[in-house]
């Protein structure tokens, strides 16, 4: 199963993982984790958000490539967009295997 994970440097960590489980929650399934965590089952895949006191960590995973790039690009593109007035940025990296 291909999987990728973005650090996304915030000092609101909690509060994005909050606001994004919220939001997508409205087409997917979301379930709180211990320590402010979220997993949200989505159509093409599975996302994982784990704030830190400094950054969120955003794992995204999924059956083939194809529905990996579209859970990285909705939970990314939505991140970005809450983020914007403080200049959020999303990056992927490849899990090895």
């Amino acid at each position: 199963m291909p999987v990728s994970i973005a650090y996304v440097t915030t000092d609101a960590a909690p509060r994005y993982a909050k606001q994004l489980a919220s939001h997508l929650g409205r087409k997917a399934e979301v379930e709180d984790l211990p320590g402010g965590g979220y997993r949200l089952a989505l159509q093409a895949g599975e996302g994982v958000l784990s704030p830190e006191a400094d950054r969120l960590i955003m794992r995204a995973a999924a059956a083939d490539a194809e529905s990996l790039d579209t859970v990285k690009d909705v939970l990314g593109r939505h991140l970005e967009h809450f983020g914007r007035r403080n200049d959020v940025t999303v990056t992927w990296e490849d899990e090895d295997r």
